[in-house]
């Protein structure tokens, strides 16, 4: 019994470790498209089902957005992304087909599908740095291709939504601004796990190559260390500040107080009940009279 157990657990383990280094992937056109992807597919098997679709070359724009560092857990939030989600999910009229794949085993090449679509369609290619914040659309009839390559979100979780909204805004003000209403949008993305693994291969490559000794390296190190450990102090909220006012200096009001004092404001109130319905109670001196009935008034006589 414990060895079957034991072996689901990890094969359970193994499962949840390889969906950490997924990322989705969303596509929605005003063209009839027959497209139709699992939730779970490879990113070669995806890619073939992308470029076949424009065979036919069925739109006059396309737009192949490149967002790296995120994962399917980012756009959960209906508020993270609210204009893509709009136009994946149909409820935008003019959309008429989506593609959604939630785990995309692997990185779509985005330039592949660049490629493929100049070459079958013809397209004039585009590229929007999205990190600039500016681009310029011409009102050119011929079919084009546009690339917008998004910078990669940052680490923190409060600072990953703001991002993603921005650069969801960002696409939403290219749509808006085409000249045609046939388009098609293809928005690849990579996870979070393959831009870790690239800047410590990175950071590798820089400590082998550093010219410096290794006591300097060691100096580095230790520089490095402390200014983590004031950064980690500071975001637990321990700074010490002597010549601070005494209500900056120190915390009055936490959030156990305030649970505590949203729980002990009904429980007066129901003290408070009680004892008015107590008090209020009221009985006539006539109750506490001896009863005069014809057994009693024989017996008095």
């Amino acid at each position: 019994m414990l060895l079957p157990l034991l072996t689901a657990l990890a094969s359970s383990v193994a499962l949840g470790n390889a969906f950490t280094d997924t990322s989705p992937l969303f596509m929605f056109s005003t063209s009839e498209l027959l497209t139709s992807a699992p939730q779970i597919a490879s990113a070669s098997t995806v890619q073939e089902t992308i470029i076949s679709q424009f065979s036919k070359c069925p739109s006059d724009t396309y737009i192949i957005v490149s967002q790296p560092g995120v994962h399917a857990e980012d756009y959960s939030d209906r508020y993270a992304a609210p204009h893509l989600r709009r136009k994946v999910s149909g409820e935008d009229e003019r959309i008429r087909s989506t593609m959604s794949v939630t785990d995309v085993l692997g990185q779509v090449n985005a330039e592949e599908i660049v490629a493929s679509v100049e070459e079958r369609c013809g397209a004039a290619l585009l590229r929007i740095d999205a990190s600039t914040g500016s681009f310029t659309i011409n009102d050119d009839p011929k079919p084009r291709i546009i690339n917008v390559d998004f910078p990669a979100l940052p680490s923190a979780s409060k600072e990953r939504s703001s991002k993603l909204k921005e650069n969801d805004v960002f696409l939403s003000s290219i749509l808006d601004l085409l000249p045609t209403s046939k388009y098609t949008v293809i928005y690849t993305t990579s996870p979070y796990t393959a831009r870790k693994s690239t800047e410590h291969v990175e950071s590798e490559m820089y400590e082998m190559d550093s010219p410096f000794s290794s006591s300097q390296s060691h100096m580095g190190i230790k520089r490095d260390f402390s200014v983590h450990d004031k950064r980690a102090d500071e975001n637990d909220g321990n700074v010490t500040l002597p010549d601070a006012p005494l209500f900056e200096k120190y915390q009055y009001f936490t959030p156990g107080i305030f649970m505590g004092i949203i729980v002990i404001l009904p429980l007066f109130m129901i003290l408070y009940v009680g004892v008015s319905a107590v008090g209020s109670l009221q009985v006539s001196y006539a109750a506490f009279d001896r009863e005069m009935g014809p057994h009693m008034a024989k017996k008095g006589q």
